[in-house]
């Protein structure tokens, strides 16, 4: 928790308790429903005892696990007390309370039945503090509902759910247990260690390094290896695929069930993009249906097996949504087609293989596939985004770049006119020589590319500047 200047320890404490846990938790001792005011209560006796970190003294358990089809507990239920010792709902909220007593708790916290669902106020608020939620409980207690072994972890539906991914992330703490209840390893915290038997089924499972199992950090970067991670999860809702990946972004979202996949991602992806990080336009495939953009893609999908970007601190791109399309500033790179090769795949359509190259740089070199030829009139060029700008305001790239494959084409059909006055109605009159051309657009299913520029006088990891009026553009995609 962050600390404020002036601020008391009661302040924090009061500050955490009303903002950074749950809205409600479960009293284990009697089985009954705990306001923030009630919890409040419960723990202030610590702060005058000199504790000065509150998630030190408020500590709840929380529940990771897959929803039933049918019975699970629900808050109407817990609430009018309508409980069945027969239900599949209750005995696992129960036996999740008992596992939770272990760990000295006296409170305990369910996705089934501690949001009022008839709220859409509430509703809104648990899903965007979720991740908090789960990262300041004191145990998370994981109930892998069709694995007996550790062995059965890869294959249990637990590690393909979407809402899983944030509850293995946030928390400090885990303990997992298998179907019958039985704890899957002996050690207090299955996130203690690298290299155990338990983490490294995990690591397997989830294809997520150990270092982030152990001590994930959430933040709008790295986002091509992130929204991997999420590919092959699934939401019963199709707007909880962005939903559910708030928190590991750390952006926040307006909940509006019913708007769709699209629009939900497309709103996680723009709110991303505001912090700059290059690596959220690293995805190749299908964009999504954005309203002037072609920069989204429709899914964490497009983000598999593309290769990680190289890292530079403080690189940042100055990316802007606009009606236009994706606002973002590029150095502009020449390149000539060079080849058009068909190649012919058993099931699929054919396809050109476009190969581009510099005529300036013999190492610049990359391809992409289109069903046709292109227009022998058609201009292609590489839009570098990996460049900085220092103090004396000129671009600097790197002797290894990464852009945008981008083409314009001539413009067609545009009648005008010259008029024989050098003014019209005040307006003063040019004749450009040149013909013009529409504007940069990124070549349709493409990703970042990776060029060498280097040479003899040049190192793929020097930096050199370029002359801002012929190379900085600013493009719309």
């Amino acid at each position: 928790m962050d600390y404020r200047e002036g601020e008391t320890p009661q302040d924090r404490f009061n500050r955490y308790v009303m903002n950074e846990i749950p809205i409600r938790l479960i009293r284990i001792s009697n089985m009954t429903f705990v306001g923030r005011d009630e919890v409040k209560s419960h723990f202030q006796r610590y702060v005058a005892r000199g504790f000065n970190n509150p998630q030190e003294i408020v500590k709840y358990a929380i529940l990771s696990h897959r929803w039933l089809d049918r019975g699970e507990m629900t808050y109407q239920k817990m609430k009018s007390r309508r409980n069945s010792a027969r239900s599949p709902g209750y005995r696992k909220l129960m036996k999740f309370c008992e596992k939770a007593r272990m760990y000295g708790v006296e409170f305990a916290w369910s996705d089934t039945c501690c949001i009022d669902k008839s709220s859409s106020t509430e509703i809104d608020e648990s899903i965007r503090s979720m991740f908090q939620w789960y990262r300041n409980s004191h145990i998370c207690i994981i109930h892998l509902a069709q694995s007996e072994t550790i062995q059965d972890i890869k294959s249990d539906t637990w590690m393909k759910r979407g809402w899983t991914l944030q509850e293995l992330l946030a928390p400090y703490r885990i303990k997992l247990y298998n179907r019958r209840w039985v704890p899957m390893t002996d050690d207090e915290n299955d996130k203690s260690q690298e290299g155990t038997e338990v983490m490294k089924a995990l690591e397997e499972a989830t294809g997520i390094h150990p270092d982030y199992l152990l001590k994930f950090m959430p933040g709008p970067v790295k986002v091509d290896e992130r929204m991997a991670w999420a590919a092959e999860r699934n939401t019963k809702r199709v707007e909880d695929v962005a939903y559910s990946l708030m928190g590991i972004f750390d952006v926040s979202l307006q909940i509006a069930y019913g708007e769709g996949a699209d629009r939900a991602f497309c709103r996680l992806i723009e709110a991303i993009m505001r912090a700059g990080d290059p690596s959220v336009l690293n995805w190749v495939g299908e964009a999504a249906k954005h309203h002037s953009s072609s920069a989204i893609p429709q899914s964490p999908k497009n983000f598999v097996g593309q290769k990680e970007l190289p890292q530079r601190l403080g690189w940042r791109l100055d990316m802007t949504m606009t009606s236009l399309g994706l606002r973002v500033p590029v150095v502009i790179l020449p390149l000539d087609v060079t080849s058009t090769d068909r190649k012919s795949v058993e099931g699929y359509e054919p396809y050109y293989r476009v190969t581009l190259e510099s005529p300036h740089c013999p190492t610049v070199r990359t391809f992409f596939p289109d069903v046709a030829i292109p227009h022998r009139k058609r201009q292609f060029a590489l839009g570098i985004v990996n460049y900085s700008i220092g103090s004396c305001n000129v671009p600097r790239i790197q002797g290894r770049s990464i852009g945008f494959i981008l083409y314009k084409d001539p413009e067609a059909n545009v009648n005008t006119c010259e008029p024989k006055s050098e003014h019209v109605a005040g307006l003063h009159v040019v004749f450009p020589s040149k013909s013009e051309f529409t504007p940069w657009r990124k070549v349709n299913k493409t990703g970042l590319v990776e060029v060498d520029l280097h040479n003899e006088d040049i190192s793929s990891d020097s930096f050199f500047y370029v002359d801002p009026n012929r190379h900085l553009e600013t493009i719309y995609v």
